[in-house]
């Protein structure tokens, strides 16, 4: 440690005081921090500073300060009037990120398999500020950049001064992290499995598609599809994800956006296995995957599933649909197990729920009434005019097609009347109906799974709302969407940024319920974010200023939740410049 000395002008005049200063080796030479501000100093004082310092004399370093215990400190006035606060800036939401960051080992894993070259500031730092501001703050790079970066403590707790921070430098921090994908999926896998006693015997797939901004002609993914975000204007690119029975993310990969879900079970089970294994794994899957094809090959290889089937598949269990036998499982939750018609091995569960069926019901009643009106304008606009037969039939077409869920029930025909014109009539099928009352709120699972009731298939398939809150959670509070990206590893390597910020938050939501805060941390985060990092300037009458950097007081409720999650706020932070 050494003295170093400062100056500041105030009022035209300037003063000088001194500060005491620490040098420390990092892997990338040597580098300074202030330890203290001491202020003017006297001869005497500084050279005892300047001794203990040095080691000089016999004097330990530890005991910097002993040999002046019986040095009175010099008091000075604060002119109260024009204390102020400067700098406000966030902190609670981005320290709480590096604490989840520490915890999953992410910073070391980093620091460990990122390359190093003559970049001012390493990579793993540099990802690091994106995974953070993407689960805080989440925006494109340049509004980092030119933003974001300066308004919250992330210079502090990263030790990045907001001059080193340009959307150049992220996006090169973008292309260095994602080859390390499948390595990251890996790590984080195995230590969220440590931390908080995970099984990953049930494995939850699920496909989600995010479009893209702009033409995206870098980009071979980026085609137009099945939209999910209701956006067919737009390229996309499909999102595959798998996650564990409490939402854990095991791995996701990223197909291109004309890729039907079917298409993709092959593919990722083989990915899944060849990275973790096949024992003890069970594939959970909605109806969109389970295709015979694929049922077929989980069978090939020996492999558990639980599967959604067609509501088609239903007619084959009428029977059963129309016995009494079923098992409450919960409120308004019915099942029963069916053996296979085929005599294979395998089950059949046939599920009924009321709130299902009161849904389906009212979307029955809403297609049939539109459906009705709309013929009946058709059939008035018939008489009123002369109409050609082809043209009638078009409109009965574009009129039965967004309305499917209830165009079985009607019979339309469309005939050449005596003058020429078309004329339309209509029944309705009341075997359609009869066998749609009977359907309404029933779906039906597959599975080869022998030995469990009823009830444990039916609570593993309906694990896969985890999947479904997985998405909603990385296009809701993530803002996976819009990507703004053009080429293909950029649109990769963002995708792998919020996956990255997703497991930050479901890390939170373990933590959560560990303290018995519950499993959704939405509340828990937005309350600690408010936590605020400022800078009390003091003026004195000496004309010097005293600059303190201050964490604000958590409320009584935010010092409650970060007592429950054993977190504790530090007491003033060290400034690690790079």
């Amino acid at each position: 440690m050494y003295l170093r000395k400062a100056y500041r002008t105030y009022e035209g005049k300037r003063y000088d005081y001194w500060t005491l200063v620490e040098s420390y080796r990092t892997e990338r030479g040597p580098r300074q921090r202030v330890v203290a501000y001491l202020g003017d100093l006297k001869e005497e004082v500084r050279l005892g500073f300047h001794e203990a310092a040095e080691g000089s004399s016999g004097v330990r370093e530890e005991s910097l300060f002993e040999e002046f215990e019986e040095i009175k400190p010099e008091w000075v006035k604060v002119d109260v009037s024009r204390v102020r606060v400067e700098g406000d800036r966030e902190f609670g939401g981005f320290w709480l990120g590096k604490k989840l960051l520490e915890q999953l080992q992410l910073p070391q894993f980093l620091e460990r398999v990122l390359s190093r070259g003559e970049e001012d500031i390493p990579w793993s730092v540099m990802s690091q500020v994106l995974v953070l501001c993407r689960l805080c703050h989440p925006s494109s790079e340049l509004r980092i950049a030119e933003h974001l970066y300066e308004r919250t403590a992330l210079p502090d707790l990263l030790g990045v001064p907001v001059e080193k921070v340009n959307d150049d430098r992220l996006y090169r921090a973008l292309d260095q992290v994602l080859p390390h994908k499948e390595a990251l999926e890996i790590h984080l896998k195995e230590r969220l499995g440590e931390l908080f006693d995970l099984e990953y015997d049930l494995l939850l797939y699920d496909v989600t598609s995010t479009y893209v901004e702009g033409e995206a002609k870098g980009n071979a993914q980026a085609q137009r599809g099945y939209s999910r975000d209701h956006r067919p204007d737009c390229k996309q690119v499909c999102l595959a994800l798998v996650v564990s029975r409490a939402g854990i993310p095991v791995g996701y990969e990223v197909f291109a956006g004309n890729k039907s879900d079917m298409t993709t079970v092959e593919e990722i089970v083989g990915l899944m296995e060849k990275r973790y294994g096949k024992a003890n794994r069970i594939w959970v899957m909605d109806r969109g995957m389970a295709s015979e094809k694929n049922v077929r090959f989980l069978k090939r290889g020996d492999r558990r599933y639980i599967v959604g089937t067609p509501k088609s598949q239903l007619k084959t269990f009428e029977q059963e649909l129309l016995s009494e036998d079923w098992q409450q499982i919960r409120e308004g939750v019915e099942v029963k197990l069916c053996p296979s018609p085929t005599g294979e091995a395998e089950v059949f569960i046939l599920c009924r729920s009321r709130a299902r069926r009161e849904k389906e019901k009212a979307i029955h009643a809403r297609f049939e009434k539109r459906i009705e009106e709309g013929l009946g304008k058709i059939a008035s606009s018939c008489q009123k005019k002369r109409q050609k037969v082809a043209e009638i039939a078009r409109r009965v077409g574009r009129l039965l097609g967004p309305n499917s869920r209830a165009a079985g029930l009607f019979e339309v025909k469309v005939t050449e009347g005596e003058g020429g014109g078309a004329r339309l009539k209509w029944t309705k099928k009341e075997g359609w109906r009869d066998w749609a009352t009977l359907s309404e709120g029933c779906y039906m699972l597959r599975t080869n799974i022998l030995d469990w009731t009823a009830q444990e298939l039916w609570e593993a398939y309906i694990q896969l709302t985890e999947a479904e809150n997985a998405f909603r959670i990385g296009k809701q509070d993530l803002r996976i969407r819009p990507i703004w990206h053009q080429k293909e590893k950029r649109v990769q390597a963002h995708l792998l940024v919020c996956f990255l910020a997703y497991v930050l938050w479901k890390t939170l939501a373990q933590l959560c319920k560990r303290a018995g805060l519950g499993d959704e941390p939405r509340k828990v985060f937005d309350e600690i974010a408010q936590i605020r990092l400022v800078d009390v300037i003091l003026p004195t009458q000496q004309g010097v200023e005293i600059r303190k950097r201050c964490i604000t007081q958590p409320t009584e409720h935010q010092a409650i939740l970060l007592d429950k999650l054993q977190l504790h706020l530090p007491r003033q932070l060290s400034m690690h410049q790079m």
